[in-house]
């Protein structure tokens, strides 16, 4: 199993380099950002710094969305990254959530996702593309290579995930619903003719490494209200019951009262006082070590290649160093 540091990028982005250079050096493989340009600062700017830091470590956004860019845009940055530092990129890309709800747009439809995903990869590596009706192609790009994960909860969003990309980011770490969803896309990966064990799958969720589990609730209890909003959108959708998505990852929206961007993926968020410590527990990593490393291997059994932990919180060395020096060492078993 592979394991991915995820941070926004709050201002001074030395901080986020510097924690960046920590997790490489504490056996962490990927280094991801939130992508959201109102809300943090560039994630492209910083990723050219944390590249040029790190020998190995690969970075992307998680998630960016085919709106707030142009494809060709998108691509480009990607491609100049990986001519820079040697493909050492990967685009997670979704329909969009604070990034364009925050600039007072719709998110994406799945439609456009999928084209996106085909274009900007292909773009990325030197392939013609079809870009809004227009044809393009990077002239430049030699050798490069993007693979593109998707980011989904949906039955839709699941299938277009297995048709096109080539990792599923699932953003919350409970067995039961990880197992649904993999299934949903490794399925819909088979029916297209691919190989399922093809497509990357990736978990993330915060972790919190300690005893005093109050505390590390508290400090984590903002991702259930993250991942409420897309359960939001599902249930608008499908209805509560509809059998198109587990009861299991419904239930617990019931006393959701709206969202405030402003506290998006943030210790404290207000918004999200309705998520009980049962949702904490299941979503995300807490404990002991030992805790941590029961659930990995879990998931790993599950067919999870990488956990990517969130580490939006008020421990953020403690984790990344706990895991380097225990956790990481123990799913190498």
């Amino acid at each position: 199993m592979d394991f991915g540091l995820v941070l926004q990028t709050d201002p001074p982005a030395s901080r986020v380099i510097s924690l960046m250079k920590r997790a490489e050096r504490n056996g962490f493989t990927h280094g991801w950002t939130f992508d959201s340009a109102v809300l943090w600062q560039e994630p492209f700017v910083v990723y050219s710094q944390i590249l040029a830091n790190t020998t190995t470590l690969k970075v992307g956004p998680m998630v960016t969305n085919p709106g707030t860019r142009t494809w060709e845009v998108t691509a480009s940055t990607f491609a100049t990254l990986n001519d820079m530092f040697g493909n050492r990129t990967v685009c997670g890309i979704g329909r969009g959530d604070s990034a364009m709800r925050v600039a007072g747009r719709r998110p994406n439809t799945l439609a456009r996702l999928g084209e996106a995903i085909e274009a900007i990869r292909d773009l990325a590596e030197g392939r013609e593309a079809d870009v809004d009706g227009q044809r393009l192609r990077l002239p430049w790009v030699r050798d490069g290579r993007l693979p593109v994960w998707m980011a989904a909860y949906g039955p839709k969003a699941l299938a277009l995930t297995g048709r096109k990309a080539d990792g599923f980011i699932l953003q919350l770490a409970d067995p039961f619903l990880t197992e649904w969803m993999v299934k949903a896309v490794r399925d819909a990966a088979a029916e297209a003719g691919r190989d399922p064990e093809s497509v990357t799958i990736c978990v993330a969720a915060p972790a919190y490494v300690g005893d005093d589990l109050a505390h590390a609730r508290e400090q984590c209890r903002w991702f259930g209200g993250m991942v409420g909003n897309h359960v939001a959108d599902l249930v608008a959708r499908y209805g509560e019951h509809s059998g198109m998505v587990p009861d299991a990852l419904t239930e617990y929206i019931k006393g959701r009262q709206g969202y405030d961007y402003s506290h998006h993926g943030r210790a404290g968020n207000p918004s999200t006082d309705f998520v009980p410590d049962e949702i904490v527990d299941r979503f995300c990593l807490l404990g002991p070590p030992e805790a941590h490393i029961e659930k990995l291997r879990a998931l790993r059994d599950l067919g999870v290649d990488q956990f990517a932990v969130y580490d939006m919180h008020d421990a953020q060395e403690t984790t990344i160093d706990a895991y380097g020096a225990e956790i990481i060492p123990a799913l190498g078993d």
